[in-house]
């Protein structure tokens, strides 16, 4: 008892003081008027005459909360993932502009969520230096994590204890600690070993006391003044330091990354560039792709999505699990491994499959995972016709043509589908009449309501165009034993199969436009506004000429100016992408 009340008198002071303090600057004021103010000039080359972007164009400076997976990345690359973190951090809401990690600076934590949060650190605490609450000792973790022994392990020992708060927390906090925050934290662990008799119990309650810091658990921007524009500001070297490894890896900076801010050369153009070139051929890299992807494609959802066992006996909850890996995999492969259009995303036959899928899609398993080619005369051609585009965007008993379509418009597209106006009769696609054995004979029934029509323009002939795939992603040629039509158009370009609307979707100029609309806002942390329209036209000429290659979007956003420039606030958010869909007037996609 007396180790978890000393913790709960450390939590105390963070929760009560600095940790609501964070939450008000961060929630009340906004994230811009919560950066910290750095006031020291470090010198800066003179910016590299290489065309990296609007040289005036900035990102607003924000604070945001870590996502569930940012701060599992974190324990397990500062610590080790054998270390067990629960679930500290709820899922979040997602954001207008559709992502996840841009609703992380307009979010509040409950009282009882702090709670949790402290739990969890307590837990991972015990774990670093193999202590319980009651003393049990736990699997060795202190022989590498701890980098000294106590002089005596029932008695302080500031020294041995200093090394481990200021290499720890220069990783947790993603900035050198100052003397003054040594000293603090050191002080804790001292009067913690004083009163619990054991070195290893105090410096769990001082760890405790960092992963529970608002500045561990919060992404802040901090800024000072820029040398090379008068006047203006850009992210500190620190602040540029997360910013890339939080984009690039989904993750805190490692050491090579840090040692780069502590000396400025993050701050120099040839810096930059030795930097990102090294975190783009780092490991690390595949996470942070896969959480982009993870993000953008809303598979979060997945973590609620169940079918109808009766209807769709196949789709277990292994086969939902995977069908979420199968296009992670997919995407990375492609787009890092291969270094292939992104475009060709949309219509590649070339995925991988395991044991699960494979009863799904009906082909030979073999164990484990494994490179898998759809052949020539497979209606799978690209993730759109992946089981996770086609299971995830259905009801739980049958397919929907409406989420499919909606899906494709907002998600890939970055258009807005205007929800359903009120009290609409959804009788003849919910409970349809007997005579209407389809989904497109229902939703033409459904159509002749014209308060209806303008929305269903919109999606259904896309959504048509999957419904040789049910709910469940099987395929099928036939529902209610009629011969489906798998007609239907994008935005002028008309197809009959499956396969024609993956290549309409994949030469839809939306496509990339979205794309790239999508990771710079996810890299700048916030949705894209009015402000960042010529930065956001600079990487679409960019990503063209690259061919449409993923990890040089990724280059060209890390250098560009706007990423490490300040910029005010703007009062618009940017309007989304139009396409030329026609649709009933007050229905428009905007």
């Amino acid at each position: 008892m007396q180790s978890v009340e000393t913790r709960r008198t450390r939590s105390s002071r963070v929760f009560g003081g600095a940790f609501w303090m964070g939450v008000t600057c961060a929630f009340v004021l906004g994230a811009a008027g919560c950066a910290h103010d750095v006031t020291e000039q470090r010198s800066a080359d003179v910016p590299a005459v290489a065309d990296l972007g609007p040289v005036d164009a900035g990102s607003v400076p924000r604070v945001r909360f870590m996502t569930a997976q940012q701060y599992s990345n974190v324990i397990a690359d500062v610590f080790g993932s054998d270390i067990q973190i629960g679930t500290p951090i709820p899922p979040l809401m997602r954001a207008p502009d559709g992502l996840l990690s841009t609703t992380a600076g307009s979010v509040g934590i409950p009282g009882g969520q702090l709670m949790q949060l402290q739990r969890a650190a307590a837990s991972i605490a015990a774990q670093v230096v193999d202590k319980g609450d009651i003393g049990k000792e736990l699997p060795a973790h202190r022989s590498y994590l701890v980098p000294c022994k106590p002089k005596a392990e029932n008695a302080a020992d500031d020294a041995c204890a200093e090394k481990f708060i200021r290499s720890t927390g220069r990783l947790l906090f993603r900035r050198s600690l100052d003397e003054a925050q040594v000293a603090g934290w050191v002080g804790e662990a001292r009067a913690a070993t004083e009163h619990l008799k054991d070195f290893y119990a105090g410096l769990a309650s001082v760890l405790e006391g960092m992963l529970i810091d608002p500045m561990v658990l919060m992404v802040a921007d901090t800024t000072e003044p820029d040398p090379a524009r008068p006047g203006q500001r850009r992210l500190d070297a620190y602040s540029m330091a997360s910013r890339l490894s939080f984009f690039l890896w989904n993750s805190v900076p490692n050491d090579a990354v840090l040692k780069a801010a502590e000396s400025g050369e993050i701050q120099t153009p040839a810096g930059r560039a030795r930097v990102v070139e090294m975190m783009l051929s780092s490991p690390r890299l595949e996470n942070g792709i896969r959480a982009f992807f993870d993000d953008m494609l809303a598979y979060d959802k997945f973590d609620s999505l169940a079918k109808d066992g009766m209807v769709y006996s196949r789709e277990s909850g292994a086969v939902l699990k995977d069908a979420r890996e199968q296009t992670l995999r997919t995407a990375y492969d492609h787009l890092v491994v291969r270094n292939r259009d992104y475009r060709d995303l949309f219509t590649t036959r070339d995925t991988f499959m395991s044991p699960a899928l494979a009863s799904v899609y009906n082909v030979p398993a073999v164990p484990g995972w494994a490179p898998y080619s759809f052949p020539e005369d497979s209606p799978r051609q690209g993730i759109l016709n992946q089981v996770s585009f086609l299971a995830l965007h259905s009801h739980p008993g049958r397919s929907s043509p409406t989420l499919r379509g909606k899906a494709l418009r907002e998600t890939l597209l970055c258009s807005v589908v205007p929800p359903p106006p009120p009290n609409v009769d959804f009788s003849a696609v919910e409970d349809p009449d007997a005579n209407l054995h389809t989904a497109r004979e229902r939703l033409t029934a459904h159509r002749s309501n014209p308060v209806c029509a303008g929305c269903h323009k919109i999606t259904d002939p896309i959504g048509l165009a999957m419904e040789n795939f049910d709910g469940a992603g099987q395929y099928r040629t036939s529902e209610g034993g009629v011969i489906i039509d798998a007609s239907g158009s994008l935005d002028g370009k008309e197809f009959n199969t499956p396969q024609g609307l993956a290549h309409a979707l994949r030469d839809h100029p939306g496509l990339p436009t979205c794309l790239v609309k999508r990771m710079y806002g996810y890299g700048v942390g916030g949705a894209t506004t009015t402000l960042d329209k010529p930065q956001l036209d600079f990487l679409n000429q960019r990503f063209a000429a690259s061919g449409y290659r993923v990890p040089d979007l990724l280059r060209a956003i890390a250098l560009s100016p706007a990423f490490g420039n300040v910029a005010e606030r703007p009062a618009a958010p940017l309007p989304a992408i139009k396409t030329t869909s026609l649709a009933a007037p007050g229905a428009a996609v905007e």
